[in-house]
């Protein structure tokens, strides 16, 4: 969601958080601001601007803050007032005393508000975040130290928050702090330097070593490195660690837009993530960030698998893996509605969530869940370090490396290898997979990667198709089976990025409604490949068809019969059953990139979306 970032060190603030913000804009916002503090205290300048950071850049060229070396910066998508300059973070308290920018939303502002009026406060903006600016000022002008204000005044807060702040009375200090879920602050150790985010792509351009917030931990942060403490003021220690991507991977390089680059990198994800879990001789699953979760998989008698949008998606995969390679009843369950309701969990029930960021509230607060009901938890995740990776008993890491674009791509393919990779290590602690069949079921997953570059070969196809489509405004996708999910997964990245009305369905319920839809105007796109239950798939196309429909069929190499029905075809290579479906999702991510262009669509930062939904 917003975009939240802070520097402290020896250069001048200012260019280093734009630098930062730039880093960031995939994630959405409508408005930019940055704070800057000279080390000698004074006044705290703040810039901020709606719109784009254009705006916020030219109003910055008029300001001499060269002598500034502490600064935060942060991009907003509104929750509490209508974007705007005011509304627009930082926010400073009536006295200047406190600067702030926040991610999250306080859930109990309005009163908050209201007693601090009472008390002589006087409110500027609309928002919920200046709240905790003149929270934290009071605390500040009875000598308070910094850090001390801002844990007391989290302990006001209800909801989720991750807060920065500084104030010109503790020059060359920067806080943070974590409550709850509302989103990851990443600090990232340089030299002579500190850089706080609240994403890797913003600190991985200046430096490597980086430590995760935690829930309730609040941090002091000088150029020499940082200090933490929790919600009650005691010490903790919070690891340094070294992040192993190269800041480069970041850039697009020869592409035109961070989606075509992540999907064209597909192979080379998938490869690094399946080298990473498995291995051929011998044979062996070695998940080794499993941790104590390791020891408690033979005693799991059921699976819950649980995710948001296209990790949810991933989920579905992942449950036809668990139950076929492992044996284990497994279910599928969307995290948002988990975590309201009761669920039925033990000591022998598996939690397995899926979250690319391991960020996301909804998966966060659905873990908590399951840990007071005692599920033992396992998380698929790309993030060293992420919040999803800290509750859970352990982790199945994918090796992605950053994405950018906000529609998912190799995040989603990898999460799929990770979950296959976890399948057959729940089949091998139920007794369920010999020496053999685990053999042959590793070798079809490294097969994976060249059939996924072969179905990047030609884009030309793509193209063709939106040229031929582009006016389309609604969109069936059908699969049945394995590719059921790769229906809804590739319906969701037509929404995302090209603005199409977009359906994914089950192929069997389309006499129970859908085809009422189906006339000349009408395009439909069947998963129709070889395992996909192609028969039955063969007869919606027949159906669609003898109403007037249009069909674009994604087929196996060589299927001459579908190529005859369908009006086109875009041809995939064979791989094993059940990892069709990773292959089988490249032409949609292809296909709605083509169709955004074609429409003219921002794919990098579409509309109303962010990478990371970090509240509600």
């Amino acid at each position: 969601m917003c975009g939240i970032v802070g520097y402290v060190g020896t250069e001048p603030a200012a260019p280093v958080l734009l630098s930062a913000l730039h880093d960031l804009e995939y994630r959405g916002y409508d408005s930019a601001g940055i704070a800057v503090l000279e080390p000698d205290g004074g006044v705290v300048s703040i810039t901020k601007r709606e719109g784009k950071l254009a705006n916020l850049e030219a109003a910055l060229n008029a300001l001499d803050a060269s002598a500034a070396t502490t600064g935060i910066g942060h991009t907003r998508w509104a929750t509490h007032g209508r974007p705007s300059d005011i509304n627009a973070h930082p926010h400073r308290s009536c006295a200047g005393e406190v600067v702030v920018i926040h991610n999250g939303i306080v859930e109990n502002y309005a009163e908050l508000r209201a007693r601090l009026r009472a008390e002589g406060h006087e409110f500027v903006s609309e928002t919920d975040t200046e709240t905790i600016a003149h929270l934290m000022e009071g605390l500040v002008k009875s000598g308070r130290s910094l850090l001390d204000a801002l844990r007391i005044t989290c302990s006001q807060l209800e909801g989720s928050q991750a807060i920065l702040a500084m104030s010109p009375t503790q020059p060359g200090i920067i806080v943070a702090a974590r409550v709850g879920n509302a989103g990851g602050i990443v600090l990232g150790y340089g030299k002579d330097e500190m850089v706080l985010a609240s994403d890797l792509a913003a600190v991985l351009p200046r430096t490597r070593q980086v430590a995760f917030l935690a829930d309730g931990q609040v941090a002091e942060i000088t150029k020499t490195g940082a200090r933490y403490v929790n919600e009650h003021g005691s010490p903790v220690d919070v690891p340094v660690r070294e992040i192993d991507i190269d800041p480069a991977s970041a850039l697009k390089g020869q592409y035109p837009h961070f989606m075509l680059k992540e999907i064209m990198e597909q192979p080379e994800s998938l490869s690094d993530t399946i080298q990473s879990l498995v291995s051929q001789e011998p044979p062996e699953v070695h998940c080794a960030d499993l941790g104590p979760a390791e020891a408690r998989l033979a005693s799991i008698d059921r699976v819950v698998l649980i995710g948001m949008g296209t990790s949810l998606h991933a989920a579905m995969i992942g449950r036809r893996f668990i139950e076929e390679l492992a044996g284990i009843p497994a279910e599928v369950d969307n995290a948002s509605e988990f975590r309201y309701r009761d669920p039925i969990l033990g000591p022998n029930a598996l939690v397995v969530s899926v979250s690319q960021s391991g960020e996301t509230v909804d998966v966060l607060e659905a873990m908590n869940v399951a840990r007071a009901a005692g599920a033992l938890q396992v998380t698929i995740c790309n993030t060293q370090g992420a919040q999803t990776t800290r509750v859970a008993h352990g982790t199945v890491y994918t090796r992605a490396g950053l994405e950018r674009g906000v529609a998912s791509t190799k995040c989603f393919t990898t999460a799929i290898a990770a979950l296959y990779a976890l399948a057959l290590r729940l089949g091998l602690a139920k007794g369920r997979l010999g020496p053999g069949e685990l053999r042959e079921r590793i070798q079809d997953l490294t097969r994976v990667p060249d059939a996924v570059g072969r179905a990047l070969d030609d884009m030309g196809v793509y193209t063709r198709l939106a040229d031929q489509y582009h006016e389309a405004e609604h969109l069936l996708v059908l699969g049945r089976g394995l590719a059921f999910p790769v229906a809804l997964e590739g319906a969701l990245k037509m929404k995302e990025i090209s603005y199409v009305h977009a359906e994914g369905y089950a192929a069997g319920e389309m006499k129970h409604g859908p085809i009422a839809l189906i006339d000349p105007s009408f395009l439909t796109v069947a998963i129709a490949t070889t395992h996909a239950l192609r028969s039955k798939i063969v007869s919606n196309i027949e159906q669609v068809q003898a109403r007037g429909g249009r069909v674009i069929a994604v087929i196996t190499e060589g299927d001459a019969h579908v190529t005859r029905l369908a009006d086109q075809c875009i041809e995939i290579p064979a791989v094993a059953p059940l990892l069709e479906p990773i292959v089988a999702t490249v032409p949609m991510q292809l296909l709605s990139y083509a169709m955004a262009l074609r429409r003219g669509c921002d794919v990098d930062q579409p509309r109303n979306l962010a990478k990371t939904v970090t509240v509600e």
